[in-house]
């Protein structure tokens, strides 16, 4: 348990790096972290075992409990933190470092399908809106903003109701995606993506790192 909750924690470090970014900028690293690309197969699989007319309706509802619980999560995190007692330093470095993770199972993802749910069975909450939509990540990430500029709030609930948005609309649209872009066209897609979070990582590793030496030596 003790394990876990220390890397559900690092999660909360991983966007340091979009203190200096601009709402569009937010948005899109924020969406890159919720991954509705790489949900897509998943979310079809869960999907397909429901009933036809009611597939839409389960799909909506579980995309707004995620935003509801992003929301809550974003405009919470300060007093979470707080709690935590974390160092700006650390946040970066830790940050760079599980960011770095992330990424690395983007590019190689490991086996596996979804499970908990039994055939025909309708997901509420789980396995859809967390921790598919809303997952560690994306939590913890909105946790930091929120702690390290509170300042600019209404520009991270605009970047989050745009990456929410822009995953939505894919999300609704799995079987157009899926079918044009294919299997092999979602693998594709997800680790380009990875790529692109493993050079955020380690920018972010190199700022925390350079950050440190200087707030050592002054």
């Amino acid at each position: 348990m003790l394990l876990r909750w220390v890397y559900n924690v690092a999660h909360i470090l991983l966007i340091k790096r979009l203190l200096s970014m601009d709402i569009f900028s937010a948005a899109v690293m924020l969406f890159l972290i919720m991954d509705p690309l790489g949900n897509l197969p998943i979310f079809a699989s869960i999907l397909r075992h429901i009933d036809p007319k009611k597939r839409r309706k389960v799909l909506i509802r579980e995309l707004l409990f995620a935003l509801v619980i992003m929301l809550s999560f974003l405009y919470a995190g300060e007093a979470i933190l707080n709690f935590l007692n974390l160092r700006s330093e650390s946040v970066s470095i830790a940050g760079g470092i599980i960011l770095f993770l992330i990424a690395i199972k983007m590019i190689f993802p490991s086996p596996g399908g979804v499970a908990g749910l039994a055939a025909g069975e309708e997901p509420f909450i789980v396995p859809m809106a967390i921790p598919l939509m809303a997952g560690p990540s994306i939590l913890a990430a909105l946790i930091l903003l929120a702690h390290t500029d509170s300042s600019r709030m209404t520009d991270w609930t605009i970047a989050l109701v745009s990456a929410w948005g822009m995953s939505a609309v894919i999300l609704m649209f799995y079987k157009l995606f899926t079918r044009i872009l294919g299997e092999k066209g979602l693998i594709a897609v997800e680790r380009l993506m990875g790529m692109v979070l493993v050079m955020i990582s380690v920018q972010m590793l190199l700022d925390g790192i350079s950050n440190y030496i200087n707030s050592t030596v002054n």
